[in-house]
C-alpha cells in the first residue's frame, strides 16, 4: 500500500502532528528509536508493554514486527516498514498492523532537530490514509497516547 505524503497532495487534514523537547542530544533521541533494545525498551502508552516478534538492523526495507499489549491483556500486532533514515534527523516508517494489506496502515514520519542546549525536538507526523481514518484515532485518543509515549521516550533517555 502507498501513502503520499500530506504536502504533495494537500490532504493535511489526514494528518496529526505531536511535538516534545526532550532534556537529551539528538543523537541518543534519535538512536532511542532506531535500535530495536533501546526502542522496545520505552515505546508505547503508559501501561502498555512491547514483545519483539521479528526484528532485523533498522535499514531502509527492513520490517519490524511486534506485538503491544495493553495494561488489560488486550495484544495488537504490530509492523513497521523503514523507508527513510537519515542518521540524526529524519526517520519515515510505514506503521500499522502486522498484515501485508492494513489498511488503517500510516506514515509517520519522525524529525529530530537539536537546540543550541543540547536538547531535541522531536516531531512525529501521522499521515493517515483516509480524514476518517484519522477522526477514529483522534477518537479513541491516538493524540494523548502518543503524548505519553514521547514523555516515556523522555524518561528512557534522561536515565542514559
Amino acid at each position: 500500500m502507498s501513502i503520499e505524503h500530506p504536502y504533495a497532495s494537500g490532504e493535511l487534514d489526514r494528518e496529526i502532528v505531536l511535538s516534545r523537547v526532550i532534556d537529551a542530544p539528538r543523537d541518543l533521541v534519535f538512536r532511542a528509536w532506531i535500535e530495536p533494545e533501546r526502542m522496545f525498551a520505552w515505546f508505547g502508552p503508559n501501561g502498555f508493554r512491547c514483545d519483539v516478534v521479528e526484528q532485523c538492523e533498522a535499514r531502509v526495507g527492513a520490517i519490524w514486527r511486534f506485538t503491544m499489549t495493553a495494561p488489560g491483556g488486550q495484544v495488537w500486532s504490530s509492523r513497521m516498514r523503514f523507508l527513510e533514515i537519515v542518521p540524526g534527523k529524519r526517520l519515515v516508517y510505514d506503521h500499522g498492523a502486522d498484515l501485508d494489506d492494513d489498511p488503517a496502515r500510516f506514515r509517520m514520519t519522525i524529525t529530530f532537530d537539536e537546540q543550541s542546549d543540547g536538547k531535541t525536538v522531536l516531531t512525529l507526523r501521522q499521515f493517515h490514509p483516509s480524514k476518517d481514518r484519522r477522526d477514529t484515532v483522534i477518537g479513541f485518543g491516538a493524540v494523548e497516547l502518543g503524548y505519553q509515549t514521547l514523555a516515556k521516550l523522555a524518561e528512557y533517555v534522561a536515565r542514559g
